[in-house]
C-alpha cells in the first residue's frame, strides 16, 4: 500500500474518534498535576493507549511511560511524545486550588494530539516497516527546584527534568528518532513553525546566610541577608547592558524565602533563578559574570552565599529533513495554512537534550490563544490544537516508516545518534 493511501486511512481513523480525542484533552485540561507527581494523568493515559493497542507499556522517569505499536518488521524505530505536566499558575480558571498546578503550557493538548496520533497509526501499523513508540513525558517544566532536588538527593531521580532523566534511564536507546508537537501561543489561525532552536539554560539557587536579630530593638547586632539578595538581584540589572543581543541572554531570579518574620533581620534568604541564552558558551560566560555579582553583595554586606548551578537544558536542534516532511503534511492538509521555518523559541524544553542525542523535531502549531504560562492560555479551534497535529504527527511517521523505512534509515546514516554516556559528562550529572 503506497504512503498517500496510508496517510488516508490514518487521518479517517483520527477523523472517526475526533470526539473522543476532543474530549479526553479537555479531560486532562481539567486534571492538572505538576511534574513527577503525574498519577492521575499517567493513570488516564495508560488505559487509553492500552484501549488503541499499545502494548509493552512501562514505566519512565518516575512517572512517565513508554509503550510499543510494532510494524511489520523492525528496521527503524520513531518515538511520538507528549508531555504530561502542568505549570504553576494560580489565577489560571482551571487551576488546581491545592497546589496552583494548571495547564496553561499547552501539555494536555500534547496528550490528546498523542492519543489521536496513536489511532491513526494504530490503523495502518501492519503496513510500517519499523516500530513506532508512544511516551508518556513527565516534568518537562523545570518548576519546583528543592522539591526535586530533594527527590535527586534521597536516589529517586538523577536529573531535574523528565526527559533528562529518561536520557539516564536509557529510554532512547532502543529508537532512531523522536518527534512531538507543541502549542503555538496568541494564535487561533492555522499556522505551523518548523525548524529553529530554544534557548538552554543553567538553573541556580542561591542562598543568602545572615545573621538574626531584633528588627527594632537592635537590628545593627544583625547581618541582613535580604538586602545581600535585594543587591544582588540589583548588580544582575547592572550587568544586562553588557549581554549581547545575539547571544539572546535572559536572567531572570525570583526570591523564593525573603526572611522568617517580620520583627527579625532576615538571616536566611533564597533566591532561585535561570541563565539563558541561544548557545552553552553564552549561558556559562554570563553565568559565571552572575555569580561574581551575587558572591560580591553578599560580601558587601558581610554576609555569605551558597550557590547551586543545576543542569538545566540543551536549545533545541531540530533535525531539517524531519521538519521538511512535516511541513510538507501541513500543507497537504491544509493548503492555505501559514508555515514558518527559523523561528526562535524564547523558553527552554528538554526535548533540546533528547535532539542532542538524537535526529528530533519539535514543531509548534497554532489553535490556542493567550500567552504562555498565564491564566489566559486555553485552546481556542480543538481541530487546529488536537486533531491536526496529531495527524500531522502520524503522517510525518508513515513518510518514514513505509516504503522499507528507507527514510528514516537515511535520516538515521545522516544524522548518527551521540553517545548517552557523553551527554551525561557534559550536562554534569550525578549517577549514584
Amino acid at each position: 500500500m503506497d504512503k498517500i493511501k496510508l496517510k488516508e486511512l490514518a487521518c479517517a481513523a483520527i477523523d472517526a474518534n475526533k470526539e473522543d480525542i476532543i474530549q479526553f484533552g479537555e479531560a486532562r485540561k481539567a486534571c492538572p498535576e505538576l511534574g513527577y507527581a503525574e498519577y492521575k494523568t499517567a493513570d488516564a493515559m495508560k488505559s487509553k493507549l492500552e484501549s488503541l493497542g499499545v502494548a509493552d507499556i512501562g514505566k519512565i522517569a518516575l512517572t512517565g511511560l513508554k509503550g510499543w505499536m510494532r510494524g511489520r518488521n523492525n528496521k527503524s524505530s520513531i518515538m511520538v511524545l507528549g508531555e504530561m505536566d502542568a505549570v504553576i499558575s494560580p489565577q489560571h480558571p482551571f487551576a488546581d486550588k491545592s497546589t496552583g498546578a494548571a495547564h496553561a503550557c499547552g501539555h494536555a493538548a500534547q496528550l490528546a494530539v498523542l492519543a489521536g496520533c496513536a489511532h491513526g497509526i494504530g490503523a495502518i501499523i501492519t503496513h510500517l516497516d519499523g516500530d513506532v513508540c508512544f511516551v508518556v513525558a513527565s516534568a518537562e517544566e523545570f518548576v519546583q527546584i528543592e522539591e526535586r532536588q530533594a527527590l535527586r538527593k534521597a536516589g529517586s531521580i538523577a536529573a531535574l527534568g523528565g526527559k533528562q532523566q529518561m536520557i539516564i534511564e536509557g529510554a532512547f536507546d532502543d529508537v532512531d528518532m523522536a518527534m512531538m508537537v507543541h502549542a503555538l501561543t496568541d494564535t487561533p489561525e492555522p499556522t505551523v513553525i518548523t525548524g529553529g532552536t530554544s534557548l538552554g539554560f543553567i538553573g541556580k539557587e542561591i542562598r543568602f546566610i545572615g545573621k538574626e536579630a531584633h528588627a527594632g530593638t537592635a537590628p545593627w547586632q544583625g547581618v541582613n541577608a535580604l538586602n545581600a539578595a535585594s543587591l544582588a538581584i540589583q548588580a544582575i540589572h547592572a550587568l544586562r547592558e553588557t549581554f549581547q543581543d545575539e547571544d539572546m541572554i535572559r536572567v531572570h531570579p525570583i526570591i523564593t524565602k525573603g526572611g522568617d518574620i517580620v520583627n527579625t533581620v532576615p538571616a536566611d534568604v533564597r533566591i532561585s533563578c535561570f541563565v539563558r541564552g541561544l548557545t552553552f558558551e553564552a549561558v556559562t560566560k554570563v553565568n559565571k559574570q552572575v555569580n561574581r555579582a551575587i558572591k560580591c553583595c553578599a560580601e558587601a554586606i558581610g554576609a555569605t552565599v551558597e550557590i547551586e548551578d543545576i543542569p538545566g537544558y540543551v536549545p533545541l536542534m531540530h533535525n531539517p529533513e524531519m521538519d521538511r516532511l512535516f511541513a510538507a503534511n501541513a500543507k497537504n492538509t491544509v493548503p492555505d495554512i501559514c508555515i514558518k521555518n527559523g523561528i526562535i523559541f524564547g523558553g527552554s524544553t528538554d526535548m533540546g537534550d533528547v535532539s542532542w542525542l538524537i535526529p528530533s523535531i519539535h514543531p509548534r502549531v497554532s489553535g490556542f490563544t493567550g500567552a504562555l504560562h498565564s491564566a489566559d492560555f486555553d485552546v481556542a479551534d480543538p481541530e487546529l490544537a488536537y486533531i491536526l497535529p496529531a495527524k500531522l504527527l502520524a503522517m510525518t511517521v508513515i513518510d518514514l516508516l513505509a516504503d522499507g523505512a528507507d527514510s528514516a534509515l537515511q535520516i538515521k546514516n545522516n544524522y548518527p545518534r551521540r553517545a548517552k554516556e557523553d551527554y551525561i559528562s557534559t550536562m554534569g550529572f550525578t549517577l549514584s
